[in-house]
Formats: structure tokens, sequence, C-alpha cells
């Protein structure tokens, strides 16, 4: 799954941004709001997390920006303002959720978590199925075979991805801008690594395979 952070406070995004990550989301991180607005017109988001108060442009008008153009991506305000009118200015504006300042990461956490799963409906579905392999995105688990896989956050990711694209390549440029974000260096081959690891536990010892190389390309997930 992937992840919107906009957030100028250093210390809450690294805090933020890290958390996300090492729970297995693939996370782009933007400081002021145009920035942001400019990451989630270009990009599709399973939920953003964005501040209220944000340089050059607060946290209200970006959303209100991103509805009026039709992007409806999930959004939880983060704020540190508490009164009743404040979340209520945010809901109506365009967000989803409201969380005040200073927060768990825990409770931000399961409050992206609702967010997915109350978008699911007109989203992706929670749960992805190509011949005996599953993913389960709210829980992060793997079955093939029903027996379970364990797997890194950046393979999982990259799972979930080509799941989502079953049958269909997925070049390694997409690869690159979905696992490691838009400033990774193109030339490097970190993503035949990847794909190799990822075969390794989801068809070595299986049948059929399902993971492909698609010849000048990338990478396809079917059924042969």
């Amino acid at each position: 799954m992937r992840l919107l952070v906009v957030e100028d406070d250093p210390t809450i995004a690294a805090f933020t941004v890290k958390g996300l990550r090492q729970e297995g989301f693939t996370v782009d991180h933007a400081e002021t709001g145009p920035r942001g607005l400019a990451l989630a017109r270009a990009a599709e988001y399973d939920a953003a997390v964005i501040d209220v108060m944000l340089p050059e442009m607060d946290g209200l008008r970006l959303v209100k920006e991103l509805r009026t153009r039709g992007v409806r991506t999930p959004v939880l305000f983060l704020s540190a303002l508490s009164s009743v009118e404040d979340r209520v200015k945010g809901l109506e504006t365009g967000g989803d959720d409201y969380l005040v300042k200073p927060f768990a990461f825990a409770e931000l956490l399961a409050r992206v978590q609702a967010l997915i799963r109350r978008s699911s409906g007109v989203a992706e579905p929670t749960r992805l199925t190509v011949a005996d392999l599953s993913v389960d995105r709210l829980t992060r688990t793997v079955l093939r075979g029903g027996r379970p896989i364990d797997l890194r956050p950046r393979e999982l990711t990259l799972l979930e991805l080509l799941m989502r694209h079953a049958g269909r390549p997925v070049s390694k440029m997409m690869i690159l801008s979905h696992v490691w974000g838009y400033d990774f260096d193109p030339r490097t081959n970190v993503v035949d690594v990847l794909v190799h690891r990822l075969r390794e536990k989801i068809d070595k010892g299986f049948e059929p395979k399902l993971l492909h190389t698609a010849r000048g390309i990338g990478y396809v997930l079917k059924v042969a």
C-alpha cells in the first residue's frame, strides 16, 4: 500500500514516515502544500496524512483543491488545533478523519488502516488473490497453498503491486517509483534483486510458477 505524508515539522515527519515504512507501507513525503498537491495529483495513494498548518498552502486548502480536481484519496488531518470547530472544519473541507497532536503512532496507524478499510468499497480490495497465492492487505499476511510466507516490507509492496496488475506486465520504472519513490536512481539493479528474492519465496517449491519476466518490459504475475 502507498501513502502520502505532508508534514513540515521534521521531527513529526521523520517519526511518522519511519513508522509507516516499518509497517510495510510505501511512503512519499512532502514538506509543503504545493509539493503535496503535486504528488497527490501525480500518483494513486491508498491514503494521505496531511498536516493542517503547512507552508505556502495549508492542509485545508490542499485537500479542498484535491477534491475539486476529483482526487478522492482518503485523508487524515494532523493538527495541534483540538477544538470541535477545528475538527468540523477539517471534515467539511474534505478530510475523512482528524488526529490531534501530539499523538501516539499506534493511533495514527489504526486510523490510517481504518480509512483504507472504509474506502475499500470503492477502491481496491483488501484481499488480493492469484491462483493459490493470497495477500491480506490489512493484516499484511501472505499465503501460498495455505502456507504462510514471510516477506520483508519491500517484497510485500512489490507483490501487492504485481497482484494489483495480475496478468499485465509491470515496468521496472513503475516498480522503482512504487517501491522506492520518485528520487531513486533508475540505473540500479535493485529491481532485479528484489524480484529474485520474491520469486524464491513465492514460487520455489510451488506449482504453477507465478512470477515471470516480461522481456523488454519488466515482470508479470500470472498463471502461465
